[in-house]
């Protein structure tokens, strides 16, 4: 186990700049019992503690001023089990490190999201996710997990073991201890046909129900300022495999969607008045295409162009009126936003604190480039998602406190007692902890 003290080379920042902390310790321990060594030194010592990925998320949720872990010491897979058909995983492990081992077994998760460079622990423990219709979030797929408590106990919980931690752990926030290892169920690797074209905006939404229907996994990104979208449509195939060519996979994914529009957002930070007509370019610069690959090669997307961004889930029957108002906020309000809009979905799940909890949902994204003001669109986003008891990501930029949790999570209490019993001295507490369950 390594430890240092953090000066002026110990600060840590996420991936989209807007955090910044400076932990007293960093420690990268190399096996559970080194962690929990860890825990305890820093309970003696009166110190914090908080766990940290790779920084995608936006939020402060893994800063600290005390004890930082970093678990990239704890990676690869522990056990593939083919009857159980399950895959038990390292929690630092990244997310694209273990889809590239599942490909070589011949296995895929059912579902992920369009990143792979979050660990598998902090993906899960914010509430990643993907789309689908039938298929939830990379949390839902779990199976089981180890997590080392503030006593340095480990508990190794699932459905049978543990159950109301389980119910509660898979989307932990990082209050109730540190996760070590997580156990997912997986299948046969298959093949995905995935159909991207453009849509205008309003067919979109005249379509929703039909489109999210149809599809096993529905997506789409609207550009303000435009009344148009690109659409992305995921479904099961026999094939045979039909992967975008080495040369067309450069040019759009590379060339365009991250060389151009990085260039398109530079010139739009510095000259925001150009923004509505470069919004209308990007909105044509993307043609249609249809590609069949194994999962992780459809699902996950290279995402170079640094941003910050806000997403909330709305129950998925107010998706298309909350799109409206969106849209109209940004029509009458002087704004001018170059990233585009994501909206997805999934279905209703058991997890205590996910974000689709007891409710079929869709997820509307916001962003805003690295380094431009963002707050103006924010508030004003936020606005209307919250009237529609709209659930932000716990990853992602919002300003909900524990007030307004206890009412949009049914469950929420339910959570915040777990916590009181597994951390009552609050190891793992840290601002934004405080202000999202309390103190």
């Amino acid at each position: 186990m390594s430890s240092t003290a953090s000066g002026k080379n110990g600060t840590w920042r996420n991936w989209g700049g807007n955090v910044v902390t400076r932990p007293a310790r960093e420690v990268t321990p190399a096996s559970v019992d080194e962690l929990a060594e860890a825990l305890r030194r820093a309970a003696e010592d009166g110190m914090k503690v908080k766990a940290v990925g790779t920084g995608h998320s936006f939020t402060s949720i893994a800063a600290t001023d005390g004890v930082l872990i970093r678990p990239q010491l704890l990676t690869g897979i522990r056990k593939i089990d083919r009857d159980d058909m399950t895959v038990t995983v390292e929690a630092g492990t990244p997310l694209k490190r273990l889809n590239l081992a599942l490909a070589r077994e011949g296995l895929s998760l059912t579902n992920m999201g369009d990143i792979m460079e979050q660990t598998v622990s902090g993906a899960t423990s914010t509430g990643t996710h993907g789309t689908g219709r039938e298929s939830a979030s990379i949390a839902a797929q779990l199976k089981g997990l180890e997590l080392v408590t503030a006593d340095g106990s480990v508990l190794v919980c699932s459905e049978k073991e543990n159950p109301e931690v389980f119910a509660a752990a898979r989307i932990g926030l990082g209050a109730l201890g540190v996760v070590t290892a997580l156990t997912f169920a997986v299948e046969p690797v298959f093949l995905l046909t995935a159909r991207e074209e453009p849509m205008s905006f309003d067919k979109v939404l005249a379509e929703f129900d039909e489109l999210w229907a149809e599809n096993e996994h529905f997506e789409f990104y609207w550009f303000p300022h435009t009344g148009s979208t690109n659409t992305k449509r995921n479904n099961r195939s026999a094939g045979p495999a039909e992967p975008v060519s080495q040369v067309a996979g450069w040019i759009e994914d590379e060339l365009l969607s991250n060389g151009v529009f990085q260039v398109a957002q530079w010139v739009g930070r510095a000259a925001p008045a150009t923004i509505p007509a470069i919004a209308r370019l990007s909105s044509k610069a993307l043609s249609a295409r249809t590609y069949t690959d194994i999962p992780y090669k459809v699902y996950t997307s290279p995402r170079r162009v640094r941003f910050v961004e806000m997403e909330y889930a709305v129950p998925r029957e107010a998706v298309t009126e909350t799109l409206r108002e969106l849209r109209t906020m940004i029509d009458g309000s002087g704004l001018r936003i170059s990233f585009p809009i994501e909206v997805r979905t999934a279905p209703a799940d058991d997890i205590t604190l996910s974000t689709a909890s007891g409710r079929d949902s869709a997820y509307i994204a916001v962003h805003m480039v690295k380094g431009t003001p963002y707050q103006g669109y924010f508030t004003a986003a936020e606005r209307i998602f919250t009237a529609y008891e709209g659930r932000p990501h716990w990853g992602k930029v919002h300003t909900r406190d524990a007030e307004y949790f206890a009412g949009v999570y049914p469950r929420f209490e339910e959570f915040t007692a777990l916590r009181d019993r597994l951390d009552p001295d609050r190891l793992f507490q840290n601002d934004y902890l405080r202000r999202v369950l309390g103190t």
